[in-house]
């Protein structure tokens, strides 16, 4: 299987409801680091999995969504913890729908699984992987 990644940014705000989340229960932010890897069993015919300037635009239109943003404000997340794991499955949702949708371009639509993987810090991420 071949991947490629390409990687942004989001920074958001956010709380926790449950005592689980000790401090996090406040509100506060979080900047995640971005990655999308697109995975195909063949190249296409010029050798690529997914333009990459294209997939970046497409990724930066998504997180455009999230960016600069309290989370707690956006009525699809409501009675939701907006945790690093679910907003990967939300990033995921919203790339996998590009794909679908054919904004990666037609070599897009050979694109067989992605992985979204937001990094909240050197020492922690989260990510969500599956076939599309």
């Amino acid at each position: 299987m071949y991947s490629l990644t390409v990687r942004d940014h989001m920074m958001i705000a956010h709380s926790f409801n449950g005592e689980l989340f000790g401090p996090a229960q406040g509100l506060h932010g979080a900047t995640y680091v971005v990655d999308v890897t697109f995975e195909r069993p063949v190249l296409d015919a010029d050798d690529l999995i997914v333009d990459i300037g294209l997939a970046s635009d497409v990724l930066k239109a998504v997180l455009a969504e999230f960016n600069m943003k309290n989370l707690d404000d956006l009525p699809q997340f409501k009675g939701h913890n907006t945790t690093t794991e679910f907003m990967a499955k939300a990033v995921f949702d919203r790339m996998a729908a590009a794909v679908k949708d054919g904004r990666l371009g037609e070599e897009g639509r050979g694109i067989a699984s992605l992985k979204v993987t937001l990094g909240e810090s050197h020492v922690a991420w989260a990510s969500y992987h599956a076939g599309i």
